[in-house]
């Protein structure tokens, strides 16, 4: 059974929560890994923490916000208790946001040091992103700081490791966690300030609603820059006594699925995208071994669902909900409950509110608030605009059911409605149409002017062969309003994503602006 939710666990710093969990699940017991295949023990975080954090505290004041460009490692999450360790801030930057983009964060959150590594700048080919941020910033390498980890240091470490409580710089819940970024699928990303409260409500709400096995190894490829990665892919495991194993990219199609069967993987945490290209090129044993696989950050579709369950003995695909400025999770299905077509019961310890939308009969406008709803917006003064009364504005459509477990279906962004002809049309339920119809393609719907109905529906689509009549044909089949079908097909020979695998809307919006001014 789930344990229940304890508001309380959440009443403490981040790293007094990693030192509770060594006390509970033992100090020897493997709990980080990365594709570098060496685990590193409670007792090794806690003094590579203390190692890497001194080093780093020279170099930053306190309470600095320092940015941190590293793709998913043990290093990131060393780096991040690092600087926890010593009250400094991690900011995490988006190394695929683009330059103007995290020029922009750093700015905004008044980032001065910027951490990386030279294997990553070097893999990754962002020598260029470096050079540009070089003029607004300090760029510190960890090769280099673990270079200069002398004796003196690993002493420290020894004896800050045996007592981590006196050693730590002193935190409290209302401190800052993290300061991370809006993945900036629909416009200019925004900073959202985490605080530890925050982050620690939100794993111990995961914990009470799905019950979790400390033997388990959580698989995490997504980034920590993006908050799915961090509190699931890291915080959560780690705070909770399962093994977290980073991996630096979710793009490594073919390497992924033998490398979680080779690590003894429990849950995959991805994307749909992801999942269906990972279930595509996996042996028949490379996922057979997961308890779930979890999703968000996009919509789950039912072909990832059949293909998953049919190639892979039954393993459940659980689609999730969350939003940065909840830390992120908001909703997810059960292993025991997964209810195909929603996103699962609401977290424990949270409250909804539906507000109504003109035009929008079924559902409303979601707004939350709960221990896990976050400090606030990051403004340009270096402020932080807290949500009006604690409730956050979602900005999402939903349907919740009435009863106690309040399970949630997302019918669309509010921004991702269209007026056709004075009738409000879900770009979502248009994509659906679609994924339907070419289940192996991906597919993004816009809205553009229209003189003479308002807006018009676009479909954005790799598949070759797209074309108008099978979409008619399927609406009609499934009874859907004929105004729900794009009459406009643009064909790409790639729909945009974002790092994180969320459709890219801006850059598809862009693209299907250039071909109307062209056309």
């Amino acid at each position: 059974m789930p344990r229940a939710f304890d508001a309380k666990a959440a009443e403490r710093s981040l790293f007094d929560a990693l030192i509770d969990a060594r006390d509970r699940y033992g100090a020897k017991k493997p709990i980080l890994e990365d594709q570098n295949r060496t685990p590193l023990s409670y007792t090794d975080l806690i003094r590579g923490s203390f190692a890497l954090g001194r080093r780093i505290a020279g170099l930053t004041e306190p309470g600095e916000r320092v940015g941190v460009l590293l793709p998913a490692s043990a290093g990131v999450v060393v780096t991040f208790f690092g600087l926890h360790a010593f009250g400094r801030v991690p900011t995490m930057l988006n190394f695929t946001s683009g330059l103007r983009n995290l020029r922009a964060a750093c700015k905004l959150a008044g980032v001065k040091t910027v951490l990386t590594a030279h294997a990553f700048i070097e893999q990754g080919k962002l020598h260029d992103l470096i050079d540009a941020l070089e003029a607004h910033a300090k760029i510190v390498y960890l090769e280099d700081v673990r270079a200069k980890i002398g004796l003196a240091d690993k002493l420290y470490a020894a004896a800050a490791g045996a007592f981590p409580r006196r050693f730590a710089t002193r935190a409290g819940p209302d401190d800052t966690g993290v300061i991370l970024f809006t993945s900036g699928s629909f416009g200019a990303p925004r900073g959202v300030v985490l605080s530890q409260r925050n982050l620690l409500a939100n794993v111990e709400q995961v914990a009470a609603h799905i019950d979790l096995d400390p033997n388990w190894v959580m698989f995490n490829p997504l980034p920590t820059f993006h908050c799915f990665g961090l509190t699931g892919g890291a915080l959560l495991p780690i705070l909770t006594g399962m093994k977290a194993f980073q991996y630096p990219s979710p793009l490594h199609i073919k390497q992924i699925p033998p490398l979680i069967r080779d690590c003894k993987a429990s849950i995959l945490l991805a994307t749909d995208t992801f999942v269906n290209q990972y279930a595509r090129s996996a042996d028949a044993g490379d996922l057979s071994g997961l308890e779930f696989i979890v999703c968000g950050a996009e919509k789950v579709r039912h072909e990832t669902h059949d293909l998953v369950n049919e190639r892979f003995g039954g393993v459940p695909v659980l689609e999730g909900y969350g939003a940065t400025e909840a830390s992120p999770v908001v909703a997810v299905n059960k292993p025991k409950d997964n209810r195909r077509g929603t996103v699962g019961g609401l977290l424990p310890g949270m409250e909804a509110r539906i507000d109504p939308v003109e035009g929008i009969p079924n559902g409303g406008r979601l707004f939350l608030r709960g221990p896990n709803v976050m400090a606030g917006y990051l403004r340009a003064d270096g402020g932080v605009d807290a949500p009006p009364d604690g409730w956050h504005d979602t900005g999402d459509v939903v349907t919740i059911t009435d009863d106690a477990d309040q399970w949630i279906a997302i019918q669309g962004r509010v921004k991702r409605f269209a007026k056709i002809g004075g009738e409000m049309v879900s770009l979502t339920a248009a994509e659906d149409l679609a994924s339907a119809v070419w289940p192996d393609g991906r597919h993004a719907v816009i809205s553009m002017p229209d003189p003479k109905k308002g807006e018009r529906l676009v479909l954005v689509t790799d598949r070759p062969d797209a074309a108008v009549a099978p979409l008619v044909a399927h609406a009609q089949s499934i009874g859907a309003p004929e105004l729900a079908v794009p009459r406009k097909i643009l064909r790409v020979t790639e729909v945009p994503v974002l790092g994180t695998g969320k459709t890219d809307y801006v850059a598809i919006q862009r693209m299907a602006e250039t071909e109307a001014r062209a056309a």
